[in-house]
């Protein structure tokens, strides 16, 4: 009965209709035979997709403390991980992640995002350690393919390997403005302005309002103007 009632919220959900979703979920009634968890569940995905964050850590939270599908808990772990991680709440990603490779979900994109947070504090050789984890569970994962070939072109290390890693990134992502960054930064470290340019350029079109971006482009410019 209640998977009935949750039905037409789902489908919304599924079709990225993630607004009308969450106006659905929310509509429905206290006295709905509706398990607690499976609302808290959608809405908290509902407010994860629209990016309204201390909306979704309520509900999620609600499903990794009182939840009983245990597939959905280790799901909504990662994804409250991920809200800390972009919320600077680092401790509490650490938390998190760490809890999810204690009950061995250590997939692909746990540990690029722990790879991430000891990017984030300085800690270069475990960073590059868990990227490389990373890479053996999914060779192809985004993710850690761009976060290793940045941190490499960062740190000036085999910049010949970050331009492998990064070029792999866009030839599995080619829209992704943190690929196309990271690949043109790899040839701008390389000295290769006009093939920088070309990447560096389309992450700035695609993704404007980046410091980071806008930060490669003036360096970028700045290099090509001294000659």
């Amino acid at each position: 009965m209640g998977n009935s009632i949750l039905s037409e919220g789902i489908e919304l959900y599924a079709k990225k209709e993630y607004g009308d979703a969450l106006a659905f979920f929310l509509s429905i009634s206290e006295n709905a035979k509706v398990d607690g968890m499976d609302l808290a569940y959608y809405i908290g995905l509902c407010y994860a997709r629209l990016e309204r964050y201390d909306d979704a850590l309520l509900y999620l939270e609600q499903v990794v403390t009182n939840g009983h599908d245990y597939d959905r808990i280790l799901q909504c772990r990662y994804i409250l991980a991920i809200i800390y991680v972009k919320s600077g709440r680092k401790r509490l990603a650490d938390f998190e992640l760490n809890k999810l490779l204690e009950t061995g979900y250590n997939t692909a994109n746990v540990l690029s995002s722990l790879a991430y947070l000891h990017w984030e504090n300085k800690d270069i050789e475990t960073c590059l350690d868990f990227y490389s984890r990373s890479l053996e569970k999914d060779t192809d994962n985004v993710t850690a393919l761009n976060g290793m070939g940045y941190v490499l072109a960062e740190e000036n290390r085999d910049l010949s390997l970050a331009l492998s890693y990064c070029k792999k990134a866009v030839s599995n992502a080619p829209n992704n403005p943190a690929c196309l960054d990271s690949l043109g930064w790899v040839y701008f470290k390389l000295g290769l302005f006009d093939e920088s340019r070309k990447y560096l350029f389309e992450a700035e079109k695609l993704l404007p309002e980046s410091e980071i971006i806008k930060k490669h482009v003036n360096l970028l410019e700045e290099a090509v103007a001294q000659g």
